[in-house]
């Protein structure tokens, strides 16, 4: 296994979905717009050529937005590594922050009699994946909670490159700590590392430190957090 401070991990906020647009956040587990397919296949093609040859795991959440990111924008890197065995992870524990609708994932059927999303395994979407009651819950310490787990998770891997989809406020919380409210653009794709090795972490937190930003494809979308959501 890769020493934590050797791995590097590249987290990309999703495309434009509905929800960022008019900043309606009643959508139910927001699509894509138009504008958001066209630029996760700019995605792709700017990094088609460089981490999607070399990755060797990729991660996203189980919501819309995330799952059409991941596919048109590491269409390369999601046929490499099938073609390896290795499936993509849907990982719950990447879904966003708060508990309304456009943040609150479909039912694993859903999602599995969608062809946009066939040949993913989403045998980890439990049926309660999409409660946001619990771990999953919107409480201030639940995502703290939430956000650890993920960077343990990421640490443990054996694998030294990881490209992680996911959405703005939880990615607050994995790489801050906690919400924020710094800017992560629209298909900003963004490298961190370890800040110790899992031996040095008296405080089992597993923190991460930026590497540099990779590429950017759209703008600052607002997220569904703002001081009156936060909980």
């Amino acid at each position: 296994m890769e020493k934590a401070t050797e791995k590097r991990i590249f987290f990309t906020r999703h495309a434009q979905a509905e929800h960022n647009v008019e900043e309606d956040y009643s959508i139910p587990d927001a699509p894509l717009t138009a504008l958001g397919r066209q630029q996760s296949a700019k995605l792709h093609e700017d990094t088609k050529d460089t981490f999607q040859q070399s990755a060797e795991l990729l991660v996203t959440s189980g919501l819309r937005r995330t799952l059409s990111t991941a596919i048109i924008g590491y269409s390369t890197l999601r046929k490499r590594l099938e073609g390896e065995g290795k499936t993509v992870v849907v990982l719950p524990q990447l879904q966003e922050c708060n508990d309304l609708p456009c943040d609150t994932g479909s039912a694993r059927e859903v999602l599995e009699a969608d062809p946009e999303y066939a040949g993913l395994d989403f045998s980890q979407l439990t049926p309660d994946w999409n409660s946001k009651k619990g771990f999953y819950a919107g409480t201030t310490a639940a995502l703290k909670a939430r956000a650890r787990w993920n960077r343990q998770w990421l640490r443990g891997r054996p694998e030294r490159e990881i490209l992680v989809v996911a959405h703005g406020d939880c990615l607050r919380y994995i790489t801050d700590g906690e919400n924020s409210l710094k800017p992560w653009a629209n298909v900003e794709v963004r490298e961190y590392t370890f800040k110790v090795d899992e031996k040095e972490d008296e405080s089992g937190e597993a923190w991460l430190v930026p590497v540099k930003k990779i590429v950017q494809e759209g703008e600052d979308q607002p997220t569904s957090s703002s001081e009156r959501f936060v909980s």
